[in-house]
């Protein structure tokens, strides 16, 4: 039959094993958000290098919208 004192120190030793757990457990989720934070702003740095063309077109450039002829094609 167990003693009074495991009654005791079993609990115990299970509660702080909890703290510790909960404790590294959020260190480590708070890490792993950095991570994927600096992974997606390096993911987002890299596809704005690749497409120059994003910008808008400035006044002395052609639209794409609009057909060559300057029309739409509902006049046709």
């Amino acid at each position: 039959m167990p003693t009074t004192a495991h009654f005791i120190y079993i609990p115990a030793i299970l509660l702080i094993g909890i703290v510790i757990g909960f404790i590294l457990g959020g260190r480590a989720a708070r890490d792993a958000f950095a991570a994927q934070k600096e992974k997606e702003a390096a993911r987002a740095a890299r596809r704005a290098a690749r497409t120059p063309g994003s910008a808008t077109p400035s006044k002395g450039t052609p639209s794409n919208d609009a057909p060559p002829n300057g029309r739409s094609s509902s006049e046709h």
